[in-house]
């Protein structure tokens, strides 16, 4: 049976639901009178959004048949949002880029068809936009990254594939879009494979558990200099509903906005703070360079598990909610990943955050939802 409208005059489909930025998008959507929210993912909710206006979809997106079958019905989507990504291949690796390529080609196939109000597609992507983490790395002076840099040269990038596919697929058809490239982005979930906040609330409740020393493991250079933008989750969402629902939005059509903070941070500073606010012991030599977090956690498990029941949290892994791999890559990488706002502040989108304020809200909002102690 075709999806009808029950009232709103919007309707989001939004692929990546249980993600950090899917989340915030279909919480602030899905509070809204006039809109009604499809959130899409393969795996199903753990912790459901509550709204009559919100109708959760289990989907494996890499599964043409299945594809068609749940999401050909929706003909009633106006928006739609795509913050999801595979993971099952290496990032920067062809296989990478064709099963992205796949996943969007699918819902596209099922979407375009029948979704003939559809007013707005946004894509969210990167930093990693501008950079190849290929090498070699000789330049270590900061650069700021605009919107209309080029592509890093001869790297396979899935950025770039979804780019090109809407472009593609859109172009002629009288529907706009626009792509939402956050940094470091900082949210509350458990079905996010990059999830620093996640990694900080285990790793600091594992050195509150163990009595361990809340210390920082990488390159001096990440530690006491600008690296990298922080992304708020709840300004990532609200900057993809101002870019799909701008009233001059074929003016947009096709173009790019970084979507940071806006205040650069220092690990340095921030660093004892998040270990004090997530009751660790912060020592005063909190800078190790031969600290690696994969190492330090890869026997921690039981200790976790030991903490969950305690606490008594919401049941998860370690990995559920931790990543120490990215966490390594994180404080080792060898590039300066540093955008302006020139664009989208220009444009209108002023909101901004302070970044060490973003990590201490999220760490509360991951209590609040019982996810860490």
């Amino acid at each position: 049976m075709e999806a009808k409208g029950d009232g709103g005059s919007n309707v989001a489909i939004i692929f990546g639901v249980t993600g950090l930025a899917g989340r915030e998008i279909a919480r602030r959507l899905s509070s809204k009178l006039k809109w009604k929210v499809y959130g899409i993912a393969r795996r199903p909710e753990t912790i459901p959004i509550q709204s009559p206006h919100y109708h959760f979809i289990s989907c494996d997106l890499l599964s043409p048949q299945e594809t068609q079958k749940k999401l050909s019905v929706l003909a009633d989507v106006t928006h739609m949002f795509w913050v999801t990504w595979a993971t099952l291949y290496p990032l920067d690796s062809r296989e990478c880029c064709e099963e992205n390529k796949a996943m969007m080609s699918n819902a596209l196939n099922a979407i375009l068809p029948r979704a003939k109000s559809l007013k707005h597609v946004s894509l969210q992507t990167g930093m990693k936009h501008y950079v190849s983490l290929k090498g070699p790395f000789s330049n270590k002076e900061a650069r700021f990254y605009n919107e209309d840099c080029p592509r890093a040269s001869a790297d396979c990038n899935f950025y770039y594939v979804l780019e090109d596919l809407l472009r593609e697929r859109l172009t002629g058809n009288n529907v706009p879009w626009s792509v939402i490239r956050p940094g470091l982005l900082m949210g509350s979930s458990n079905r996010t494979l990059y999830n620093v906040i996640g990694s900080l609330c285990v790793y600091g409740a594992i050195c509150k558990h163990l009595n361990l020393p809340f210390v920082f493991g990488g390159t001096r250079e990440c530690w006491e200099e600008v690296c990298i933008d922080g992304s708020d989750a709840r300004l990532v969402a609200e900057h993809h509903i101002w870019v799909a629902t701008k009233d001059e939005m074929y003016s947009i059509d096709g173009q790019a906005f970084n979507s940071i903070n806006g205040l650069s941070f220092t690990w340095k500073e921030i660093w004892p703070v998040i270990g004090t606010k997530l009751g660790a012991q912060v020592p005063q030599n909190m800078f190790v360079k031969d600290f690696w977090f994969a190492k330090a956690m890869k026997d921690k498990n039981k200790a976790w598990k030991e903490i969950v029941v305690k606490k008594e949290l919401r049941q998860t892994e370690m990995e559920d909610l931790a990543n120490w791999d990215f966490m390594d890559m994180l404080f080792r990488c060898p590039i300066k990943l540093l955008g302006t706002r020139d664009k989208t502040d220009r444009l209108g989108f002023t909101t901004r955050c302070k970044t060490l304020d973003s990590f201490l809200y999220w760490v509360d909002y991951m209590r609040y939802e019982n996810l860490i102690p």
